[in-house]
């Protein structure tokens, strides 16, 4: 009898360090993958729940759940995609380059238009600004630090027309997200401002912002922008279903999703594309 007892208990070990993984990876397999996005549209509970239809797109196209998150300034997403905390990242063309200089972060997929994107130079209606030149003792407003449309390239442009901010302006500010830069501009907190050209489009055809408030008075060379990108030890097969997803986007069918996305249409991405962010980064001291 103690033979048998002692058979069935080691049967019944064997059973648990077969079963156990089994079910350790079927836990994995649930797990959500955590997708981020800077706050370029303002990092809100609002701003997340109007995402609500991309999640549930991304969730049935990989067949698992799908957390999205908008940590709260660009410099938080690089770092969560630094540690871990996050498998993909929507990145702006300085962010991506940081996390991928930093962290080895690999480019998946980005809209046709982040290929040759644009900031804009925006002014109130009646401000009298017309040109670079009449910022001189004005104010004004960057988005994030670490924004390529709200101030990278707006810094470059102005350090090429030989204007300082820290000297030439009456003051500046870094107001976080491009909607509050237009809604500063628009308010006269601020004289002039930069902002992503979507996000602008965006907010003057949603009527969030009045064409009879603001205007833009500079468009600037187009220049490598937003992109989607993994952490590099997020598994291929994740990162290829992933891009799929996206490259599978189609207006008329996924028109809810296209809207959050401010894009119609996704290509594969490559770090190549960003050498020349990069170039400015280091240039201005920004990398």
């Amino acid at each position: 009898m103690s033979q048998i007892i002692r058979l069935a208990g080691a049967l019944g070990a064997l059973m648990m360090a077969y079963v156990t993984p089994m079910a350790a990876q079927a836990a994995r397999a649930e797990e959500p993958l955590r997708v981020g996005m800077i706050p370029d549209a303002g990092a809100t509970q609002v701003s997340i729940e109007e995402k609500a239809p991309l999640q549930k797109y991304l969730s049935e196209k990989l067949g698992r759940p799908v957390k999205l998150i908008i940590p709260t300034n660009y410099n938080a997403t690089v770092e969560a995609l630094g540690n871990g905390s996050l498998d993909i990242a929507y990145l702006g063309g300085l962010t991506y380059v940081k996390a991928h200089a930093r962290y080895g972060a690999v480019p998946l997929v980005q809209r046709d238009i982040d290929r040759q994107f644009h900031s804009l130079f925006i002014t109130g209606v009646g401000s009298g600004i017309t040109k670079l030149a009449d910022l001189k003792g004005k104010t004004f407003c960057f988005g994030d630090i670490n924004s390529t449309s709200g101030h990278l390239i707006p810094e470059l442009i102005l350090h090429d027309a030989g204007l300082n901010p820290k000297t030439d302006f009456k003051g500046f500010r870094y107001t976080g997200s491009h909607p509050a830069t237009a809604q500063a501009v628009a308010a006269g907190i601020c004289a002039a401002g930069a902002i992503d050209e979507s996000v602008f489009h965006a907010l003057v055809n949603g009527g969030k912002i009045g064409k009879d408030r603001v205007k833009v008075f500079l468009k600037s060379q187009p220049f490598a922008d937003y992109v989607w990108a993994a952490r590099k030890d997020l598994k291929p097969d994740v990162r290829e279903a992933f891009a799929a997803a996206f490259l599978s986007l189609k207006p008329g069918l996924d028109d809810a999703v296209l809207k959050i996305l401010r894009g119609t249409k996704f290509e594969r991405a490559s770090d190549a594309s960003y050498q020349g962010v990069a170039k400015t980064a280091k240039a201005l001291g920004l990398e």
